[in-house]
């Protein structure tokens, strides 16, 4: 097959499955309609697939042991719709060079993208790399039974190419998540009297603190970490001084630290009880000079650093994200990726990787 119309029968396939995708509710933790469409998708192509719960994965045909194996991976979960949409969500529209439902842009389109992508490599001899494509779910909750869950059975992955919207350029590097609870304890006591000792005065400086302190190392391409005070609770009526207030930070931790080395400087700054949610959502970044991102500059993409968790989080190696759509779109109502996006994303995903792999 010309190169010009296996490109075009990539295309269509990817766009067939992704009206697919829309079709069917694929919540967190509700994926298991999509997982199936996906498996069948492979089986019909004649590639073996593994499945784990609703995450789907599969080799290339010429897996060989000895290699280092690069993951192509992204999801398959979406959030509900919001209030907004005037369109069904679940219909998969055609309109105007776009496409909309559910999904379409994050991550379906990079989803289906890859998927074309991992078709086109998966019979070829003689590769540099394995490629292992996994198709996961709970990216959107950060669950435990998504990338996680599935990793052991990954192989012996070198680098992974994450897909998620980012207009087909280089984001070399991800932010980390801290969820903070923290607590100010006080004593109660009567407000019209010089009684207790008021939580809420014993949080401000803290809250003070948060606002205010700047973490030495600045990341290159993600800035300073962020910390931003976002839910207070306390006090019960009005005559009563409150004895525990209680209040949330999110910790947007950059590669410069592990997340421990920031939970360990706020605990030692600040008076409050502080307890981590989790510290699993670690920052990820890629080398500049690994083979994947020079691919990528050579075929004139920019670098940048990205705001936004991803499964990168969870993904213990060198990981770059990357994929068609734009993340302005994510979350939105009325969610669409143009078509020509789409076709660019397998273009450019192939070109890509045949920088690396042959």
């Amino acid at each position: 097959m010309a190169e010009n119309q296996q490109l075009a029968f990539l295309y269509q396939e990817a766009l067939g499955l992704l009206k697919d995708l829309i079709a069917v509710p694929s919540f967190s933790r509700e994926e298991n309609q999509t997982a199936d469409l996906i498996n069948n998708f492979l089986v019909r192509h004649g590639i073996p697939a593994q499945r784990q719960l609703n995450n789907i994965w599969a080799f290339n045909q010429h897996y060989n042991p000895a290699l280092p194996t690069i993951l192509l991976n992204s999801h398959h979960d979406t959030v509900k719709p919001n209030k907004g949409w005037t369109k069904d969500p679940f219909f998969p529209l055609e309109e105007d060079g776009k496409l909309f439902g559910l999904g379409s842009n994050d991550a379906g389109g990079c989803l289906v993208s890859l998927i074309a992508t991992f078709l086109y490599f998966y019979p070829q001899k003689d590769l540099r790399y394995n490629l292992v494509l996994a198709a996961t779910a709970e990216e959107e909750i950060s669950g435990r039974n998504g990338i996680e869950r599935i990793w052991p059975d990954l192989g012996n992955i070198q680098f992974a190419l994450v897909g998620e919207p980012t207009e087909m350029h280089l984001a070399v590097a991800e932010k980390g998540l801290l969820v903070l609870d923290c607590i100010a304890t006080g004593k109660s006591g009567h407000a019209a009297r010089e009684e207790g000792e008021n939580a809420i005065y014993k949080a401000l400086p803290d809250i003070n603190w948060f606002q205010t302190y700047q973490f030495p190392k600045v990341s290159e391409y993600l800035g300073p970490v962020k910390m931003s005070v976002t839910v207070i609770q306390a006090g019960t009526q009005h005559n009563v001084v409150p004895d525990r207030c209680s209040f949330t930070v999110d910790v947007r931790v950059t590669d410069s630290y592990t997340n421990e080395e920031v939970l360990q400087i706020i605990q030692e700054q600040v008076a409050a009880e502080v307890t981590p949610r989790s510290t699993r959502l670690r920052s990820s970044s890629i080398d500049n000079n690994s083979k994947i991102v020079q691919a990528g500059l050579a075929l004139g993409r920019r670098t940048y650093g990205s705001p936004t968790t991803s499964d990168q989080a969870l993904i213990p190696v060198a990981s770059l994200k990357m994929g068609p759509g734009d993340s302005a779109r994510s979350h939105t109502a009325d969610e669409y990726i143009y078509l020509r996006e789409l076709e660019e994303g397998i273009d450019l995903y192939i070109r890509l990787l045949s920088q690396v792999v042959f």
